[in-house]
């Protein structure tokens, strides 16, 4: 039997207070912008409505691996706290890409170096809208696509908690970067957002 797939609006109420409350003020505010997103210029989710697709395809990924990695080996970090990391991780895409007249995107120039403008970015909304964070949910967050330039082989960089969001964000991109269907997603119940 296959798992159930969730809403995103099922998910962000799973993520706990005062957190959950604050991604549905963020999704709330930007509602038009985030449903007209694409989840990347080419590779993965990229038809619009593809960020909020890639958001809650991600996020199912989470909810059927974190049960069975949790039972083989207790994890330290919660359901919510993967969500919470997978929610915000690609927070600058609606903000990154605009459509030209002739269809081709065009990129924001304030949001074209990942290191730099695009983290600076991030924690700049994330503070904005008052997300309480631990530690252990930055390194997430800020490590959710790799160690890149701040891998070392003296110290562990990327938490489990970032390991798993890498997980779950990686497989989406790269194994089902065109799902959720169109349509008759095998996935029962899985659909891409309606525009």
């Amino acid at each position: 039997m296959k798992p159930t797939y969730h809403t995103l609006n099922e998910f962000l109420d799973m993520i706990e207070e005062p957190n959950g409350s604050i991604c549905r003020k963020l999704l709330d505010d930007n509602r038009t912008l985030f449903t007209a997103a694409r989840g990347s210029k080419h590779n993965h989710q990229a038809w619009r409505g593809g960020y909020l697709d890639h958001i809650t395809e991600i996020m199912n990924i989470a909810a059927v691996l974190y049960p069975q990695l949790n039972e083989a080996r207790p994890l330290n970090f919660s359901l919510s706290d993967s969500l919470l990391v997978l929610y915000l991780h690609d927070l600058e895409k609606p903000w990154k890409y605009t459509t030209k007249e002739d269809g081709t995107l065009e990129v924001n120039p304030a949001l074209t170096d990942k290191e730099t403008q695009v983290r600076s970015f991030v924690e700049q909304k994330i503070r904005e809208y008052g997300f309480v964070l631990t530690e252990g949910l930055w390194n997430g967050i800020n490590y959710v696509e790799g160690e890149k330039n701040d891998y070392s082989g003296k110290r562990r960089t990327q938490t489990p908690l970032a390991a798993f969001a890498h997980l779950c964000d990686n497989w989406s991109a790269r194994g089902w970067f065109d799902f959720p269907a169109e349509s008759d997603d095998p996935w029962l119940g899985a659909k891409r957002s309606k525009q």
